[in-house]
């Protein structure tokens, strides 16, 4: 796949894993940086996905968009932390679902220990390594990383004993569940998504991968519970379910970084 920043569809800047200066900017900066995104026109969670689809069919590898995905998160997570004065003072804390919106937490904690941070990573899952391929393959990148912490809680039980002392994370990232949540969240999710909850109302920073979990990306309705976040990354292009009253609610602030989905497959 083409890195040039014609990759992104604009012109514009380098695609978040190819930006070399991108850890150095504030969320300003990275709003800045990104600012084309934000004006495009926004689309729902099929739209997205056709998207996806057809930038695959064209020879963009999931693996790629994984990783520009990922990296976006990652100098989110880092310049809200150095705005709040927050880095370095406890670990980020990472909590991965099962599917590929853990994938890209898996990214985000490779790109924070990469550039300095204690990281801890919670696997809310029933297998610790994902059955996607893509994630698969991000999961074993960290898996014997001795400086990057990994905790496997396939049960509700073992999220709570995790979340002992969960007030100390400098940042939560919420890479649980992406747009595909439908009806009533289920143990371990569940759980994990009160403990962001209660750790959020304690004034831990969240930021959420795509859209907060069980927010529905198009209509912006939540399920319950769902994550309420202080920033949400979202992907390629503005979501109309984080425009919603509702769905604004629970994103906080929004970022809308590239991951290399371009022209082609937005057309369709």
């Amino acid at each position: 796949m083409s890195t040039s920043p014609a990759a992104s569809g604009t012109g514009a800047a380098p695609l978040p894993a190819d930006d070399p200066s991108l850890f150095e900017l504030d969320l300003r900066g990275l709003r800045h940086r990104w600012a084309d995104r934000a004006d495009l026109a926004p689309i729902g969670a099929e739209t997205m996905r056709g998207a996806d689809h057809r930038a695959q069919a064209l020879g963009v590898s999931d693996e790629r968009l994984m990783e520009h995905a990922g990296t976006a998160v990652a100098a989110a997570v880092k310049a809200l932390a150095l705005d709040t004065d927050r880095w370095g003072t406890g670990p980020i804390v990472i909590f991965a679902g099962p599917g590929n919106n853990g994938g890209d937490g898996y990214v985000v904690a490779r790109r924070l220990a990469l550039n300095g941070a204690r990281v801890v990573v919670a696997v809310v899952a029933r297998e610790a390594r994902p059955t996607g391929p893509t994630a698969a393959r991000n999961w074993d990148r960290i898996a014997n990383d001795r400086g990057i912490v990994k905790v496997h809680a396939p049960v509700a039980r073992d999220v709570a004993v995790f979340s002992q002392g969960i007030d100390k994370a400098a940042v939560i990232v919420d890479a649980l569940l992406g747009s595909g949540v439908r009806g009533p969240l289920r143990e371990p999710v569940r759980s994990a998504v009160e403990i962001i909850d209660r750790a959020h109302h304690a004034g831990v920073p969240v930021v959420a991968v795509d859209t907060p979990t069980a927010v529905d990306l198009s209509s912006g309705e939540p399920s319950e519970p769902a994550v309420a976040a202080d920033l949400t990354v979202t992907f390629h292009r503005p979501k109309t379910g984080l425009l919603t009253r509702r769905g604004a609610a629970h994103a906080g602030k929004v970022l809308v970084a590239p991951i290399g989905l371009g022209r082609e497959a937005d057309r369709g």
